[in-house]
C-alpha cells in the first residue's frame, strides 16, 4: 500500500519531532507566537547549542513544513508553521472514533481548553 502526500508530510513531521531537541524547538517556537523568536534566542534556550547544531535541527524542522524562517535585518528569525501543525492534529483525528464518539471525547476536550490564542483581558487591537 502505497502512502498519501498527505501521509508522507505526516511521516516527515513526526520523524522530525521525534528528536528531543526538534520537539523542544517546537514547542518554543509555538509559545513564541507568530513573531518568532531568533536563531541565537533559540540557541540559548537549547542550553547553548552552537549555531551549527541550531542551523541542522532548524534545517530539519522547516524541511518537515513545521517551522518557516525569515530575514529580519542581519537576524533570521523561525517561527512555527501554524497551519501545518493544525493539518497534523486534524491528520491524526479526522478519522477518530470509528462511531464511538466516547473514544477521542479526552483529546477533543483537551483541544478545546487550550486558551493559548485568546486574546489577554485588556488587550486592544487595531
Amino acid at each position: 500500500m502505497e502512502a498519501s502526500a498527505e501521509e508522507e508530510r505526516a511521516i516527515a513531521a513526526f520523524g522530525a519531532l521525534a528528536q528531543e531537541t526538534r520537539l523542544r524547538i517546537v514547542r518554543l517556537l509555538v509559545t513564541a507566537g507568530p513573531e518568532g523568536l531568533a536563531a541565537g534566542v533559540i540557541g540559548e534556550a537549547m542550553g547553548g547549542a552552537s549555531s551549527s547544531r541550531m542551523s541542522f535541527h532548524l534545517g530539519q524542522l522547516e524541511q518537515a513544513g513545521l517551522v518557516a524562517s525569515r530575514r529580519e535585518g542581519r537576524s533570521i528569525l523561525y517561527s512555527a508553521a501554524f497551519p501545518a501543525l493544525a493539518d497534523l492534529v486534524d491528520f491524526l483525528m479526522r478519522d477518530c472514533c470509528g462511531g464511538h464518539p466516547q473514544v477521542c471525547q479526552p483529546a477533543v476536550a483537551a483541544l478545546s481548553t487550550v486558551t493559548c490564542c485568546e486574546p489577554a483581558k485588556g488587550a486592544t487591537h487595531g
